[in-house]
């Protein structure tokens, strides 16, 4: 690998350091960093890639959110992502800045893995329009919002009937973004390289409606019920719908993956227990 492309954490304070020491970097390991037209502010450190362009790898520098907002440009230029850890916690991240130089002469040298991770389809039905899709390589929310009242929701897997509850929402998640929100709602934790499709619900009004894991080739589907002026739909934090009454939401198993380039032996485990303090007494 020679040729990567930058894709930054606008929002970080003071970036001009990391800059330096990338353009530094870059020298030293006769390597070509390029930005997307996205982030063309940073031209005076790196040029912007063009048109038709190919590229080896993607440096993700910030955190989770940044990744996230990243798998548009590896799904786009079928390039693996690389997170350098800038943020707090930092879940997806492969690699810290301080690892950096290492990570580059590593992927000069064809050592590496690639991991792929599913994806989720989002498909908002509504009457009098057309239908909306989204893909998600975390979670789809569909979300009460700021208003007080619960949503009524009707879960269905492949047509079929699974269960109704009122709640303040509904999670949709990969294996990837089972260690996100999902996670904090009370779901359970699915290993990235599985296929599946995790449900749970948000502080459902019964004890009874847990949260539950659908094989990935399934169709899960939610009937929105009542009039919600505030209810919406969030994609991986990012993408933002409102949803009205009658409207319908089908989660499935995406048909494109998102490469990572995986380059140390750290278990996903051994994450779980540094990150995440797992097991920790």
């Amino acid at each position: 690998m020679n040729n990567f492309a930058l894709y930054l954490n606008v929002t970080a304070n003071n970036m001009e350091p990391t800059l330096k020491y990338l353009q530094t970097l870059s020298a030293k390991e006769n390597v070509n960093i390029y930005l997307f037209s996205e982030q063309s502010e940073f031209k005076e450190w790196f040029p912007v890639m063009q048109n038709g362009a190919k590229i080896d790898c993607i440096l993700v520098m910030g955190g989770d959110g940044t990744i996230l907002r990243a798998v548009k440009y590896s799904l786009k230029y079928k390039a693996p992502l690389l997170g350098i850890n800038l943020g707090h916690l930092g879940f997806l991240s492969e690699s810290s800045l301080e690892e950096l130089e290492k990570a580059i002469i590593d992927l000069k040298n064809n050592k590496y893995k690639i991991l792929s991770r599913m994806m989720l389809k989002a498909m908002l039905k509504r009457a009098d329009t057309e239908t909306k899709s989204h893909l998600a390589l975390n979670d789809v929310v569909i979300s009460k919002g700021e208003s007080p009242k619960l949503i009524n929701l009707k879960v269905y897997s492949n047509r079929r009937y699974v269960f109704s509850t009122r709640c303040d929402g509904m999670i949709a998640a990969s294996p990837t973004g089972s260690t996100a929100y999902a996670l904090s709602a009370g779901g359970p934790i699915i290993s990235p390289v599985m296929d599946a499709i995790v449900v749970v619900p948000i502080t459902p009004h019964v004890l009874t409606v847990r949260p539950m894991v659908f094989p990935s080739s399934d169709n899960i589907t939610f009937d929105i019920k009542g009039e919600h002026e505030n209810c919406c739909l969030q994609v991986d934090g990012c993408n933002f719908e409102h949803i009205q009454d009658g409207d319908r939401i089908t989660i499935t198993a995406a048909p494109q993956k998102v490469d990572f380039i995986k380059l140390s032996n750290r278990t996903f485990y051994k994450v779980l227990r540094k990150k995440m303090h797992l097991g920790k007494k």
